[in-house]
Formats: structure tokens, sequence, C-alpha cells
């Protein structure tokens, strides 16, 4: 059962000389809809009023925000962490609010999420947190060994693949966190605030790495409160300003 069209290319990261793959959908066709939503937490909390937002195919999308102003909380309802109390929200054709059970769990596999503090297996290796996506997705011992190798090559980390995460800077930690969320070659990668606690050259790495995911068709989407980072940058940005969008350019 597959909930979004498929994934990008499997040879994404082999065959660099075709970054055109879904080029020809950029700027047409939206991958993400969200649509008059509005989201209030059980105590009260507004966290987004009546937001609007489409992100086209293939865009590279930067959400801004200071902390509190909702931007992790309208990422969260792209891998349907929350759901709108309000409104709807579609990524690819498929509307997240009618998701039940396990079509959930089926709907994340098939989306790349990058975290601020990393989420990694202390007790696995660099190669081992990257598999274990792989491994809970049923791909079989050949196609992981044949998957990994250039994802791991990708973020810089292919001569650490058996290093464990206690061993790994800050930065490293992060590429690790990336390798794990594109290695099943998604569609769709959502990063929240992936460089929060990064240093400069190391944001730039991380946005580095992404901007080179986009160019071979992937949607990026990041959520970040470092605008002088956003400025280095010429892609699309969305202001989220007290749960409203206030600002798209």
């Amino acid at each position: 059962m597959q909930l979004l069209k498929s994934n990008i290319d499997t040879n994404l990261f082999t065959s660099l000389t075709t970054p055109e793959i879904y080029q020809a959908d950029v700027n047409t066709t939206p991958m993400v809809k969200i649509c008059s939503v509005t989201k209030i937490y059980p105590n009260g909390t507004r966290a987004l009023l009546d937001v609007d937002l489409k992100v086209r195919r293939g865009e590279f999308l930067f959400i801004t925000g200071a902390s509190g102003s909702g931007k992790s909380t309208l990422l969260k309802l792209l891998y349907r962490e929350e759901l709108p109390t309000k409104g709807y929200v579609v990524v690819d054709d498929c509307d997240l609010v009618k998701l039940r059970g396990d079509a959930i769990s089926l709907f994340r596999r098939q989306v790349g999420i990058v975290f601020q503090d990393y989420k990694l297996i202390p007790q696995r290796t660099v190669a081992e947190n990257v598999n274990i996506v792989l491994q809970a997705q049923g791909y079989t011992r050949k196609e992981i060994r044949r998957r990994l190798e250039p994802t791991l090559k990708l973020v810089g980390l292919l001569s650490k693949a058996n290093k464990f995460p206690k061993h790994l800077s800050g930065g490293e930690q992060q590429r690790v966190s990336i390798a794990r969320a594109i290695v099943s070659t998604p569609q769709l990668i959502l990063a929240d605030e992936p460089m929060g606690n990064l240093d400069l050259d190391n944001s730039w790495q991380i946005i580095q790495i992404l901007q080179k995911l986009n160019s071979f068709g992937a949607t990026v989407i990041i959520t970040t409160h470092d605008e002088n980072l956003v400025r280095r940058c010429n892609h699309r940005v969305v202001e989220v300003n007290n749960g409203k969008i206030r600002l798209q350019q």
C-alpha cells in the first residue's frame, strides 16, 4: 500500500548527472496544500489561525518565525503529528485528516523528517541508525547495502559508518539524521529547525545537502529562525507570526 506517489528515482544519489528528475512539475503542481487551518490546543493555546499555504512540487521553502510563532506546529501538521482543529491538510493528494491507524505510520515512512535534536539511537552505529529506517520498511539486505553507501557519501559520513553517535560532533549527528531521513529517497523532506544547535559552518553544510536533494527533485520544507542563513539562499520564504502567515516572498 502506498499513500504518496512514487518516491524519487532509486538512482537519486548515484546518478548525480540527472538533477532534472521531476523538474518538469516544479512551479505547477502543488505537493502540499494547507487550507483554512486553525490549530487550538486543549489548554486554549492558539498555535495557528486560518492559515492557507501551497507548496509546489520540487520547491525549497523556508518557514521562519520566532519561537512559539507556530512554525513547528505547521510542520507537524505535514507529517500528521498534529491534526488541525479546523481546515484540512493535503500532501500529494493524500488528505492527512482522514488517515487512521496503520495508514498514519505508512504515510510517515514515505516522508523524510529531520529533527533539531537528531533522535539518534546511542547504542547503534551511524550505519545502523540509517539502516533501521529501511529495515522497518521491509527492504532486503541487498537493497539496504545498495542504498547505504551513496547516502552516507552524500552527507560526508562514509568514513564514519561504524562510529557511535557519542563519537560524532553535533554537525555530524545532524548529518546522520539527514541520511536517515533520505535513505528511502522520499519526495518530501521536512526539517524542523535542523540548524538550531549548530554553528554557522555546520548550518551551511546542512543547507547545502538539502539544496542538493532539492536539485534532484525532492520538495524541501525547513523551519528556522536564522534570518541570516535564509538571506544567503535564493528560496521562497514564509513567515509565521502569532499563528498567521504574515509574509511570503
